[in-house]
């Protein structure tokens, strides 16, 4: 798939917004990519979880694996797909962690799924705890590369299309975009039961 062809889904289906918008990263930009509202369409999920799997199937993928939210309904797909045991990943009290009888066995070979990755923050953090778990990094796939290439993950990656998104630091807001009323669409925040 090309860059035009995954942005013009996202454009048909909703999920390419445009407003004031803080990111998970922290960043606030113009532009923001809600992947929940592609992927509730199954053919697009599909369409882009084949995409994924279709470049790790050479390899023995024994489980995916997605930090929560965003990352879920995409991974179960490619776990689906690659037929892998699929688990996430959540935060607790502030670090990710494994919860609900997930986890990960030593020599495992292990894939990351992520919907969108602007710093790839959260797909550090599961790398990290895949490392804890002494199980192999297979590699890391994703939807919207929106660092264009610069968020490197030291593996096997790819990513349906890499975007290069306006964003600003949260302390040198321009004044077009603050005149915006804000919006933090993000799943990180989100409170843990």
């Amino acid at each position: 798939m090309t860059n035009e062809e995954v942005l013009n889904i996202f454009k048909k289906t909703g999920a390419f917004l445009e407003g004031h918008f803080i990111l998970t990263s922290g960043f606030h930009s113009p532009h923001y990519f809600q992947c929940a509202k592609v992927l509730q369409y199954p053919e697009y999920n599909t369409l882009f979880s084949a995409e994924i799997a279709s470049h790790f199937s050479n390899f023995k993928i024994d489980v995916v694996i997605t930090p929560a939210v965003g990352g879920i309904v995409l991974g179960t797909e490619v776990g689906r797909l690659l037929n892998a045991r699929t688990i996430f990943t959540e935060r607790e009290n502030g670090k990710m962690t494994l919860r609900r009888g997930f986890e990960i066995n030593q020599n495992e070979n292990v894939l990351v799924c992520e919907d969108v990755v602007t710093t790839g923050g959260s797909v550090f953090e599961v790398i990290e705890l895949i490392k804890e778990k002494n199980a192999n990094l297979t590699g890391v796939g994703f939807i919207i590369d929106r660092s264009n290439g610069n968020a490197v993950f030291g593996c096997n990656q790819m990513s349906l299309a890499k975007i290069e998104v306006i964003k600003f630091p949260p302390d040198n807001i321009p004044v077009w975009l603050a005149k915006i009323p804000v919006t933090k669409p993000g799943s990180r925040s989100l409170k843990q039961s």
